[in-house]
């Protein structure tokens, strides 16, 4: 995975991890919020959320052969499985490949939890839980057709594959709508976790936040803590290509 693809994913993986104030007593962040969660069933089915997602896409070539990287976060730990079976939490990965016509492939691929756990409270649930699972898949004898002018009636609950990286090579099933190929604004000074806000408002905002307040961000979640000393040593001129910037299309 390139440098620009990662931070896309990572982007995806992280966002709602820890919001602004980025203060660990701060109400929005004494409970995750990240996009993505593939719960346990017997919570799924007594919330509107999903023990299961699963996505669909397209590839030209005569035999395409595929990639599966579902990555996802348990509690704050990254992690990275392939198609079989998940240990903790318990669940599996599953892809079909299906010759919709010579030369045209489709891939079904499917993420489920199957802990046993059972319950109702949110933050325990959590334990037990993919959070942020999307999945980067890869092609080699073929390339990837875009999902969002598909040239077949494809079926997406819960990951919505787009194209990234090199054209036809990658796509990212993300949790999130994304357009094919993203891109990271290359003004953004980093992470902020906090993607539906403007980097700039994110960054005045921090740096307006009280000695005490600092401190207990420094103190708290080590991702948060970068985050402020990173804004903390923006120079002016940093400060500055946040007003905004014209880009041809």
């Amino acid at each position: 995975m390139s440098d620009a693809m990662r931070d896309i994913a990572n982007a995806v993986l992280y966002e709602g991890h820890m919001l602004w104030p980025y203060r660990p007593s701060a109400l929005k962040n004494q409970q995750r919020w990240t996009f993505g969660g593939v719960y346990p069933p017997a919570y799924a089915s007594v919330t509107s959320d999903r023990s299961r997602v699963s996505c669909e896409c397209l590839a030209a070539g005569d035999a395409p052969r595929f990639g599966v990287e579902v990555r996802f976060l348990l509690e704050d730990v990254e992690r990275t499985v392939g198609v079989g079976e998940i240990d903790d939490p318990p669940g599996r990965v599953e892809a079909a490949v299906a010759e919709l016509e010579p030369g045209l492939h489709r891939l079904r691929l499917t993420v489920e939890n199957t802990s046993p756990w059972s319950g109702d409270d949110r933050n325990e649930a959590m334990k037990h839980t993919l959070a942020s699972a999307h999945a980067v898949l890869t092609v080699e004898g073929g390339d990837f057709l875009s999902a969002i002018d598909s040239p077949e009636l494809l079926s997406q609950d819960g990951l919505w594959p787009v194209l990234v990286g090199e054209p036809g090579t990658t796509m990212l099933a993300s949790p999130i709508i994304l357009p094919d190929y993203p891109k990271v604004a290359p003004e953004s000074p980093g992470d902020f976790f906090d993607g539906c806000e403007i980097d700039q408002l994110l960054v005045l905002n921090i740096l307006a936040l009280t000695d005490e307040e600092k401190d207990e961000i420094r103190a708290g979640d080590p991702r948060a803590a970068a985050i402020l000393e990173r804004t903390e040593a923006m120079a002016p001129e940093d400060l500055m290509r946040l007003h905004g910037t014209w880009r041809e299309p």
